[in-house]
């Protein structure tokens, strides 16, 4: 008989079939194509935000030697389940609000936008979750997700377009919040390690991201769609530039190291999100790109020596320096632009002002506290969680046939 940790059969079938149940019947209640606005969001670019979603951070996170069946599985098993949870709040609030409704296809590709944070915020805690916590991980912060867009909006009058952008932002910073309440992992743990087979189909995951993160940035954009897709090629594409120069001169041996060119090299995408839509000239971009990939391998360098060991946190993907940190960058750099485009009305910009750095507070705030909230629900007994002694393992939740002992 399997541990009480790796039964699956007597918790995951039964929690699944109670909340498609429960998604079933508010859809039959919530949504509905009548009245629904016109669609702003072509079908191309709905199909690049998925492959993203599901090629770019499945493959994304499969770096852990032993934990490659789990990455890429329960990646799509949050991804399809959150973005109909998503869609649900998305027309509850529009309900609520007597607004109209979005088309269908804007609606769902705005649920997959959203599904980033919960996707960043399970990189944070990869390995150390069974699928329990993760399923209600994605229901209990799509929620709050949400709850933060909507107050963003409603008190603080930020656009929609950047609202979802806080994204990045968000999904890092519950994820790392989270991440505090799990125990850490030994330090001579031989199962949290990559080997070059699980790095390169983690690069594979990064140069699928690389690839649609302009359709990412510039998806929700109602105005310069154009604009925003040629700013974020040249701020990715200077980011991953930087993350070579820097991978050399930042090792020992002045060898390129896979981690940083994993990471940094989309820290120009997350970092222009906010401003993709709105900068001018494509120098600006570059040099925003350029940014954020030296705040992304010197923060790796930062959090691995200083800020982890010292708030006990085990960031098990480094979401903190890969879209946590760029995101904080990328947020500066709205505030900066408000106030060049602004500076002769002096009136209304320390409004203007204020209003985006409370939205930023804003995002960093709600998602600490929740995350702390989250976790702590995560380690409920009734959550089974898993043992550290098994921190990273597939075996505990998928079949081998063909290995007797090991993997």
């Amino acid at each position: 008989m399997p541990a009480n940790h790796h039964n699956l059969r007597s918790s995951v079938p039964w929690l699944i079939f109670f909340l498609e149940a429960v998604f079933i019947a508010l859809f039959s209640i919530l949504v509905s194509d009548d009245g629904a606005s016109i669609p702003i969001i072509s079908y191309p670019a709905f199909q690049d935000v998925s492959h993203m979603m599901i090629f770019g951070f499945g493959f994304f996170l499969v770096f852990l030697k032993r934990y490659r069946f789990s990455s890429i599985g329960f990646n799509l098993l949050i991804l399809v389940l959150g973005v109909q949870c998503s869609i649900l709040m998305e027309h509850l609030i529009t309900f609520l609000l007597l607004a109209a409704q979005e088309g269908g296809l804007t609606s769902i590709t705005r649920a997959l936008v959203s599904m980033t944070a919960v996707v960043i915020s399970s990189g944070a805690v990869l390995g150390k979750t069974n699928p329990i916590q993760l399923i209600v991980l994605t229901v209990v912060e799509i929620i709050f997700f949400h709850m933060n867009t909507w107050l963003s909006k409603i008190f603080l009058q930020v656009p929609d377009n950047i609202t979802m952008m806080h994204v990045h932002l968000f999904g890092a910073y519950f994820g790392l919040a989270v991440s505090s309440r799990f125990s850490e992992p030994s330090p001579r743990s031989e199962k949290n390690a990559s080997t070059p087979k699980s790095d390169l189909l983690s690069m594979l995951g990064t140069l699928f991201l690389w690839v649609f993160w302009p359709s990412f940035n510039s998806v929700l954009a109602v105005q310069h769609k154009r604009r925003a897709i040629l700013n974020t090629y040249f701020g990715l594409a200077v980011s991953a530039v930087t993350a070579f120069a820097l991978s050399v001169l930042t090792t020992k041996d002045g060898k390129l190291r896979m981690t940083h060119i994993h990471s940094a090299a989309l820290a120009g995408g997350v970092a222009i999100g906010y401003t993709a839509h709105r900068i001018e000239y494509p120098w600006i971009a570059m040099i925003l790109g350029l940014l954020a990939s030296v705040i992304s391998i010197l923060g790796s360098f930062c959090s691995q020596k200083c800020l982890n060991p010292t708030l006990k946190i085990h960031d098990a993907s480094g979401v903190h320096f890969t879209f946590g940190l760029p995101a904080v960058l990328g947020a500066l750099a709205q505030v900066l632009f408000l106030v060049i485009e602004n500076w002769t009305d002096l009136t209304s910009l320390g409004f203007l002002v204020m209003l985006d750095i409370g939205a930023f507070c804003l995002t960093i705030t709600v998602a600490l506290i929740t995350g702390l909230v989250t976790g702590v629900i995560l380690n409920f007994r009734l959550m089974k969680p898993t043992p550290v002694s098994k921190y990273f393992d597939d075996q505990c939740f998928w079949e081998f046939p063909h290995l007797a002992v090991g993997f």
